[in-house]
């Protein structure tokens, strides 16, 4: 691809662009319904039971029909994964490093195809889906580079001051054993691929399990390793219900660590499943936001309402860094106000197959239910809609999980303010003064993304006060949205992650190893 994609550059794509998406579509319309395997132990694998999926687009076209492995198939997946770990973890720096960005070449060389299948699947827009897989893509460039930039994360240490003797010492990193990956629906690629990468390139081998809304994703990840050539066991893909298969890889006693991304309610109970048991084991959770963005007397307005539209609709609020919740000066609320109903009215909601769309529909019936059902309560106690709110069904809309983009004001104590709703509704607050509306943005148990709008006073009391780790300031690409590896590491604080440290970031990858102290006395 002649086009680099990233997060930034994405907002003015070249036509070649759009006629090599167009031209994946059809490809891709061609594969609709074909029967799909797991991936255990280097051989593709049926399943006796398939769940057959539809698109949130149209739910009667129908994309495939998707193994759900069985208890047995998940205990084989570990089983292979613990066996093939030896091997792995001896095998040198530089063929892990080469099989990865072998990964990533062909995820670029299917950067289309792959996007064009993540936009029927989740319903992404073209540029949000291609997004998606050019991010996974660096995932794999990134972690191997990294990983030879640090050595290995091996350090020569001083030898002790022994009279007589020479004692030498070394600080040496060490894989687990076998890791699970749970990914989400919402960025069933990326978040996949990126703790797939870390997890392999540290020498840990992985059973990955995909999201069971978003299977068919999770398929073309495993195709790319597969045909990348890692050993036997070294990556197996599994797909089933996270009650069920999720639970068995939780509990399986070769599950040497976990990295997890989903609700804060699922994470923490397998963050503390993984503390209990024989020993404490590492778990990796990213468990969501409930995202804030300030709005000073001082901050321009225009690039504000720019940040808030991005951030809060785009991919229809389901990113666990969309903006939810909006506390705004009261000097200035009426007139953010005004410009955020302008631009809503102006967003082209549809198929997001279509060049001209700009955002699709829910990826979920889940996700339809619960906008029917937070709806109601923004049009009583003191809050009230001020743009969209209903479901939209008209014309080619009627088979698909459409809603408009949301906006209501609402009084700070409005219960919906606390709720990880993931939706297209942003909840907006008036405030008395900046520092009001700080302690309503920290007055939250999670703390993954946030943004401000202000004058340089404003923007650096906000830094120093924010309690979230990822954070925007004066940012029109999007108020609280768009991290992209290598640019902005991305975790969060508080009960947005387990951890303290952030996905593609300094420290990330000593995460998935344990270090070793080497004395050695001559």
């Amino acid at each position: 691809m002649s086009f680099k994609l990233t997060y930034a550059t994405m907002f003015d794509p070249p036509a070649e662009l759009h006629e090599r998406f167009d031209a994946a579509l059809v490809e891709v319309a061609s594969t609709l319904g074909a029967t799909h395997a797991l991936h255990i132990d280097g051989v593709d694998i049926t399943a006796v039971e398939t769940d057959t999926r539809s698109s949130p687009i149209d739910e009667r076209r129908i994309l495939g029909h998707f193994p759900l492995a069985d208890r047995t198939q998940a205990q084989h997946a570990m089983a292979a994964a613990q066996k093939a770990f030896a091997g792995w973890r001896a095998t040198p720096m530089a063929e892990r490093t080469r099989l990865l960005r072998r990964v990533a070449d062909l995820i670029e060389q299917r950067i289309y195809t792959i996007s064009a299948a993540l936009t029927l699947e989740v319903g992404k827009n073209r540029m949000e889906a291609l997004g998606e897989v050019q991010e996974t893509a660096d995932f794999f460039r990134i972690y191997a580079d990294d990983f030879e930039r640090h050595d290995g994360f091996e350090h020569a240490l001083p030898d002790d001051p022994l009279s007589g003797f020479r004692s030498r010492n070394r600080s040496v990193m060490r894989p687990y054993g076998a890791w699970v990956v749970i990914a989400p629906f919402n960025f069933p690629f990326a978040l996949a691929g990126g703790p797939v990468a870390a997890a392999l390139v540290t020498g840990n081998t992985v059973v990955f399990k995909s999201a069971t809304d978003t299977p068919w994703s999770g398929r073309l990840l495993a195709d790319c390793l597969r045909d990348a050539g890692f050993p036997p066991g070294v990556f197996n893909y599994l797909n089933g219900h996270g009650k069920d298969i999720g639970q068995l890889l939780v509990e399986d006693p070769h599950t040497a660590g976990i990295t997890f991304t989903g609700s804060f309610a699922v994470g923490s109970r397998i963050v503390r499943a993984m503390a209990s048991g024989a020993y404490p084991r590492p778990c990796i959770a990213e468990m969501g936001g409930k995202n804030a963005c300030i709005v000073t007397a001082s901050a321009d307005l225009e690039r504000a309402a720019l940040g808030i539209i991005r951030s809060g609709f785009g991919m229809g609020g389901q990113k666990c860094s969309a903006l939810s919740r909006l506390y705004v000066d009261a000097a200035v609320a009426d007139t953010l106000i005004e410009k955020l109903v302008e631009k809503m009215a102006a967003l082209r909601i549809g198929d997001p197959c279509l060049r001209e769309t700009w955002l699709g529909p829910m990826a979920t019936t889940n996700a339809l239910r619960n906008f029917g059902r937070y709806i109601p309560s923004l049009e009583d106690d003191g809050s009230s809609i001020l743009a969209g709110g209903q479901r939209l069904r008209e014309g080619d809309l009627e088979h698909g999980y459409f809603v408009a983009p949301t906006l209501a004001e609402a009084p700070a104590d409005h219960p919906l303010f606390r709720e990880e709703m993931f939706l297209p509704i942003v909840m907006l607050c008036r405030v008395r003064d900046r520092e009001q509306a700080m302690r309503l943005a920290n007055d939250s148990p999670l703390g993954l993304t946030a943004g401000c709008y202000g004058d340089d006073d404003d923007v650096a009391w906000f830094f120093e006060n924010i309690e979230a780790g990822v954070t925007y300031a004066n940012r029109p690409q999007g108020a609280t949205t768009g991290a992209w590896p290598g640019y902005q590491p991305f975790g969060g604080w508080k009960g947005s992650g387990s951890t303290g440290k952030a996905i593609a970031s300094f420290y990330y990858l000593a995460q998935y190893q344990r270090e070793q102290s080497r004395t050695v006395v001559e």
